[in-house]
């Protein structure tokens, strides 16, 4: 008796240790992700997406030529491999052989070209069309320049698995817009049987690891595998949810009831009270909070009048009592993080300071405010229409609007209304010039200076202060056509002088990533783009 026990004991040892081993070696299953990177998106149709929040919803459903890894390095995606020449002008890119759409159908050269065609068509009014402008003929073509056809447009499909790309200029961060949503493809019979083929789950057929499944506006947006996907057999969670709120507080409640497992924002009262728990996450990022001038209305169409609101925002006080959480009193437009001509130095060091960022100044700074608000014709602020300061919803917009409204106000005696909307409304009035003074916000699109300065060409979708000067347009292209890596790096220093001079931006600080994540979630990882990658995290209890 005592015998036929022991080796019962032995038989469910042996089974307790062998499902032991079998759940170390596999990576737990995880059915449902559920998580917050933002509020209902503008558009998640790769043409038209200008946001942060909707280019991580693209990065599920999409992949380009490129991808990015977790180090934020560009590596083939739906290339196999690439070629470049000696003179560093032709990309040409081989597909991979089991590459398909979600529908099933193969992904070809065409998909990529009449995606990248569409995007620079001046018909569509793309606001990131002149993000191809280093492919030859994209500029003059998206830039509506007379003579230009879309035949000049420097890109060819050598067969079906073969894309041949000609560039202006050699171009160090090209295979980083191989990456970039708005080179992502799009299926051409798709896109013209259906105008609104990207509000419809039925319709939005895409090539990357996860397909849209469901979406219930203003609600939340649920992506499942993507069976066609050729990396399907490595992804994590079977669906993900992404839950849509803008909300701060409603955002923190549904995390710490568990139903979500990461928040890409935060009530910033509640920073200081999490900053030591290990759901806290801070991590750097390449961009600038700003503020955007509409440079075609009165009394903003004056340099001084903008240069005055900028020198008298004093802000070291939003970043040490509204931000509290390591941001940057910005000293200039192009953020700290990117690398200048000798890659050892940072652009941001080696272009200094356009104003001074020291506490002890600011009282300087106002003064010489002042000084300008007088010569602008508004001494002590007297005559000075009073305006609209423009935000969104949610996050530290409302407690910074009110900050900037009482120095306004205080310094230099002027008077502001404050005004917010959703956010999708939001990013259409105010790329479409309709408002006076608005809050803005840009993280790079890729590790070079020239992703903050080219948005301010006159022909750019994303120059939101309408601004114009066609010196500073020919700058930027003369910066995009030069082979010559010191006279590149030069000329855009020279590009943020005159941008700073004329001030149709008035920089506040320089960004940080801040975000709560569950310590059950694992595989995540964030780009210092603020993309959020899920597709290969999991779940543990």
């Amino acid at each position: 008796m005592k015998k036929k026990v022991l080796s019962l004991l032995l038989v469910v040892f042996m089974v307790v240790a062998l499902l032991a081993a079998c759940s170390s070696a596999q990576v737990p299953k995880t059915e449902m992700l559920s998580v917050n990177v933002g509020p209902e998106p503008e558009s998640i149709d790769p043409a038209f997406n200008e946001a942060v929040d909707g280019a991580t919803l693209l990065v599920h459903a999409f992949e380009g030529l490129m991808t990015l890894d977790k180090d934020g390095m560009p590596v083939p995606g739906q290339a196999e491999s690439y070629k470049v020449s000696d003179d560093g002008l032709t990309y040409t890119f081989t597909l991979r052989d089991d590459i398909k759409w979600s529908d099933g159908e193969d992904v070809v050269a065409e998909d990529f070209i009449y995606a990248w065609k569409r995007a620079i068509d001046p018909v569509n009014a793309t606001s990131y069309g002149y993000m191809f402008d280093v492919i030859k003929g994209a500029g003059d073509i998206y830039n509506g320049t007379e003579g230009a056809k879309m035949e000049d447009f420097g890109v060819k499909a050598i067969d079906d698995k073969t894309i041949e790309i000609t560039l202006i200029a050699p171009t160090p961060y090209f295979l980083e817009l191989c990456a970039f949503p708005n080179y992502f493809p799009v299926r051409q019979d798709i896109v013209e049987e259906n105008e609104a083929w990207a509000t419809d789950p039925a319709t939005y057929v895409s090539n990357g690891p996860y397909k849209l499944e469901s979406w219930t506006h203003d609600s939340e947006m649920v992506y499942v595998k993507n069976e066609n996907y050729y990396n399907v057999k490595k992804l994590g969670p079977e669906k993900i949810r992404f839950i849509l709120m803008a909300d701060d507080n409603a955002i923190l409640a549904a995390f710490q009831n568990g139903e979500i497992l990461f928040a890409d924002s935060m009530p910033q009262a509640e920073i200081d009270a999490y900053r030591d728990k290990p759901e806290f996450n801070l991590e750097g990022q390449l961009g600038t909070y700003y503020i955007s001038f509409n440079t075609e209305k009165a009394p903003f169409d004056n340099e001084k009048v903008r240069k005055a609101l900028s020198l008298a925002i004093d802000r070291n006080f939003i970043v040490t009592q509204i931000g509290k959480a390591g941001q940057q009193p910005a000293s200039a437009f192009v953020s700290t993080g990117l690398s200048d001509a000798d890659a050892e130095k940072e652009f941001r060091t080696v272009g200094g300071d356009y104003y001074s960022i020291d506490a002890a100044d600011y009282e300087a700074n106002v003064a010489e405010a002042k000084q300008l608000l007088t010569e602008a014709g508004y001494p002590d602020g007297k005559g000075f229409p009073k305006f609209e300061y423009m935000y969104n919803e949610g996050g530290s917009h409302g407690e910074i609007a009110q900050a900037l409204q009482d120095m306004w106000k205080e310094k230099l005696g002027i008077e502001c209304t404050l005004a917010s909307q959703e956010w999708s409304v939001f990013l259409t009035t105010r790329q479409e010039g309709n408002y006076q003074v608005a809050r803005d916000g840009w993280l790079a699109d890729y590790n070079d200076p020239i992703t903050f300065l080219d948005m301010y060409r006159s022909t750019s979708g994303n120059n939101n202060s309408q601004w114009k000067n066609p010196a500073y347009d020919k700058l930027i292209d003369k910066i995009k056509a030069s082979s010559d890596k010191e006279e590149r790096f030069k000329l855009m220093h020279e590009a943020e002088d005159i941008l700073m001079a004329e001030a149709p931006v008035a920089p506040i600080y320089f960004y940080v990533d801040i975000f709560l994540k569950s310590p059950k979630l694992e595989g995540f990882y964030s780009s210092p783009l603020g993309y959020k990658y899920f597709m290969y995290s999991s779940v543990t209890e």
